[in-house]
């Protein structure tokens, strides 16, 4: 069995300004601005939305292969994926550009200004996937190289392996037609209910139409949970977990994937997997960081308890 993960791999460059930005910029000269903003805090982290999830999938004790591109300045986050034991061969290597960052400088008023720069997410992966099995198997086309997340459905399709599209942050490059040819056939679309709302624009369907294509859409809502509705007629809404406090909710979506895939793999129900899903979004939240969080399989058995009754057998063991 093999769960397979497509998207990006990115550096995260946070940094704090210690006053507001507004203070700063003359609006009667926006059409010549140049600013400069002196930070006292800057932070490097781990991220992008393969790389999440993978993390929070090995966590529960799957060893996902991630489908990525990375570049020269990689060999420290690879090496933290070789020490959660997550396989490296899907990841594609380029020495000539430097993996994908994010610039994130925010203020006093939680202000945000970001720079992305996509480096070797704007290679393929071209990973030859080597060992599918469509009866074991299941994917997650998550953000990233939007020729993957063109390519990879239909690939899936193709050799009948189940999968998940979660369009996410690159929804403003896809068209249309891009969207209803992922989501169809599709086991899953994943978004949050903003992401939900561009796709019914973009492709000009209703939510119903969606499902007709898919066989779940399934929607994160932050601090109220997710909602989960089936081709079948499920209409359900998962409750989030309690956390002790709210240190970053980045990253919750991808956790709450990763719970989501734990738990398809072992034969639940959708409902039933997004409870797993908003357990691990739990963890992720109190922790600064996409990929600091980590728990022991009786932790995360004792929070999911607490929140949903007994934890489903042999899941975690």
């Amino acid at each position: 069995m093999s769960i397979y993960v497509s998207g990006s791999l990115a550096f995260d460059r946070i940094m704090t300004f210690p006053g507001n930005f507004q203070d700063h910029i003359l609006t009667d000269k926006l059409h010549m601005l140049n600013v400069s903003f002196m930070v006292d805090g800057m932070d490097e982290r781990r991220g992008g939305c393969a790389g999440n999830i993978a993390w929070s999938l090995a966590l529960l004790g799957e060893r996902p292969v991630i489908v990525a591109s990375a570049g020269r300045d990689f060999d420290s986050y690879a090496a933290a994926l070789a020490e959660r034991d997550l396989p490296l061969e899907g990841i594609r290597r380029d020495d000539e550009v430097f993996t994908a960052l994010c610039y994130i400088t925010t203020d006093l008023n939680s202000n945000q200004i970001t720079g992305f720069y996509p480096g070797a997410m704007g290679n393929p992966a071209e990973y030859t996937f080597p060992h599918l099995d469509p009866e074991t198997d299941i994917a997650i086309i998550s953000p990233g190289n939007i020729d993957d997340m063109r390519r990879l459905p239909a690939f899936y399709k193709e050799k009948g392996i189940p999968y998940i599209y979660d369009p996410g942050q690159q929804l403003p490059v896809l068209s249309g037609s891009d969207l209803l040819a992922a989501i169809e056939g599709s086991l899953a679309c994943i978004t949050n209910d903003y992401e939900l709302n561009m796709i019914c624009r973009t492709t000009g369907k209703s939510e119903d139409e969606l499902l007709g294509r898919t066989l779940w859409l399934v929607t994160t809502l932050g601090a109220e949970g997710s909602h989960v509705r089936g081709a079948d007629g499920t209409d359900i809404r998962i409750p989030p977990v309690s956390v002790s406090q709210v240190v970053d909710p980045t990253g919750a979506g991808d956790a709450h994937r990763a719970g989501l895939l734990k738990g398809l793999v072992h034969g639940l129900t959708m409902p039933e997997a997004a409870r797993l899903g908003s357990v691990s979004a739990a963890f992720a939240i109190e922790k600064m960081g996409t990929q600091e969080h980590s728990y022991s399989p009786a932790e995360f058995r004792a929070r999911y308890e607490a929140a949903f009754g007994s934890l489903p057998q042999g899941l975690l063991d």
